[in-house]
């Protein structure tokens, strides 16, 4: 019978935080694997989030100016191998057409594992003069990238993102782009996703192939091991030299016009699950959640005549407010069953009303963060329960900041660093010299990385690289990641 089987338990984190990501990405329904190695499917309940990330970004990507396109799926290999940088960048994991249909095709065709190829190509066409820039451009779309280690969300064969590329005038606008939509990513993780970030840099060895800058957000998930977030590269003018992307200037002279790309992807979810989620399963931020209230009507007696009136026009009530609400009015499950399975599905405020809850006009709300239970008057609820979703969307944000500070590290030696990295985790903050050999040589000896180089004036600041010891100006920030 159904309800023998209550909730499937999931591994503790503490015991396999590997094992429990994936538990909790099938058994709450985020995502299955596909019959494709690598790939994966959407569930409904997961895709929710990406439309609640999607409409909430949008928003912000179209009210800074850019306007959204689409661009095709398929790439000529000729246009890939114009910019050798940046083919050699993906080639590994290129997937590519050879037929359509029984014809063996004439050229190979890419299947995009980013645009820049397609979209220089076009801007090419499209661009003459000042007069047609900026060129603000994002687009939703897939890509595929023939990874050959995969995990749900984090990555995939193919995944959703969204990509902007833009041409300017001068270096200093797109410069001034690039820094514009990190603090955008960084703004939005955020507020909406309450998850706090470093942003910076990245070191050369790290950066976008065929960029001349990339910079980028990373987020420290609860395993103290990073992620990033999002990117935003400033092209400088590579691609528009290999595409002959070129428009006339002011003084009537051609000049190449200045690029930027930037993105971010289904890893959010990923990261959602990661940085919020505990024991009982998946924690959401109210402003991403795919249900953000869920109502359980005690089934005592004659509930389904004195209880679940009252429940469904509490649900009508707080859906006229705007909010995302679910009654729970299974008959097949237990009270009991349905909070065990709504908490391990991450939904921030449960409402459970019974018979003596009817008769004292009330409520009990539970808060998914803390478990803590409060009595709400159902007069003038709409607005209590705005504000207690308020609540817990700034203590999640807090709570995950607090971890990130306690988890990040100064250290005085290689050999404190190679500890720390080892028992610890987390984000380590240490003077490095810039040169190639000894990132690499850390990277090699710890498996940790230079995650962003901050981009506050740290100029008057030197001190001893981490690897090599010698003087260093650059403060660098180093920890293992996904």
């Amino acid at each position: 019978m159904k309800e023998e089987r209550f909730v499937t338990q999931i591994t503790p984190k503490s015991e396999d935080f590997s094992r429990w990501y994936l538990d909790l990405i099938r058994r709450a329904e985020l995502a299955d694997y596909a019959p494709m190695k690598g790939m994966m499917v959407i569930r409904p309940y997961g895709y929710a989030i990406w439309e609640n990330i999607q409409r909430l970004l949008d928003r912000r990507i179209k009210d800074s100016g850019h306007l959204n396109a689409y661009f095709p799926l398929f790439i000529p290999e000729s246009f890939l191998r114009k910019e050798m940088e940046h083919l050699k960048g993906f080639a590994p994991e290129v997937a590519w057409v050879t037929h359509g249909g029984d014809d063996e095709l004439e050229e190979r065709l890419a299947v995009r594992p980013t645009s820049e190829a397609i979209i220089g190509f076009m801007y090419s066409r499209w661009i003459q003069s000042w007069r047609d820039l900026p060129v603000l451009i994002n687009q939703w779309a897939n890509v595929v990238r023939w990874e050959k280690v995969t995990r749900p969300f984090l990555r995939t064969t193919e995944f959703l993102w969204q990509e902007g590329h833009t041409a300017h005038e001068t270096l200093e606008e797109a410069q001034a782009e690039t820094l514009r939509i990190l603090e955008m990513y960084r703004e939005f993780v955020e507020t909406e996703l309450a998850i706090p970030v470093l942003y910076g840099r990245k070191s050369e060895r790290e950066k976008f192939a065929g960029a001349e800058a990339t910079y980028a957000i990373e987020a420290l998930m609860s395993d103290g091991k990073a992620l990033q977030m999002g990117t935003s590269h400033n092209l400088g003018q590579h691609f528009a030299r290999v595409f002959d992307i070129k428009f006339e200037d002011r003084n009537q002279k051609l000049q190449y016009v200045w690029q930027t790309s930037w993105g971010v992807s289904t890893r959010l979810i990923g990261a959602l699950v990661m940085a919020h989620g505990d024991d009982s399963g998946l924690v959401f931020p109210p402003r991403v959640a795919p249900i953000q209230v869920v109502i359980v009507p005690i089934s005592i007696g004659n509930w389904k005549e004195t209880v679940l009136p009252r429940a469904r026009e509490l649900k009508s009530a707080l859906e006229r407010a705007g909010l995302r609400v679910l009654l729970d009015e299974r008959t097949e499950y237990t009270p009991g069953w349905k909070f065990s399975d709504w908490e391990m599905r991450g939904v921030p405020l449960r409402l459970e009303i019974g018979p003596r809850d009817v008769k004292n006009n009330q409520v009990i709300a539970v808060r998914r963060d803390r478990q803590e239970k409060t009595a709400l008057n159902m007069s003038g609820i709409e607005g209590r329960v705005n504000e207690l979703l308020a609540v817990i969307q700034i203590a999640l944000f807090e709570r995950a900041l607090s971890f990130q500070k306690e988890n990040t590290r100064e250290v005085e030696s290689y050999e404190d660093f190679k500890r720390t990295i080892e028992d610890k985790r987390g984000f380590i903050r240490a003077f490095w010299c810039g040169r190639e050999e000894c990132e690499a040589k850390v990277k090699e000896e710890t498996m940790a990385t230079v995650r962003v180089l901050p981009l506050e004036s740290e100029e008057k600041q030197s001190g001893r690289c981490l690897c090599c010891g010698q003087e260093a100006r650059t403060i660098a920030y180093f920890a293992r990641a996904y």
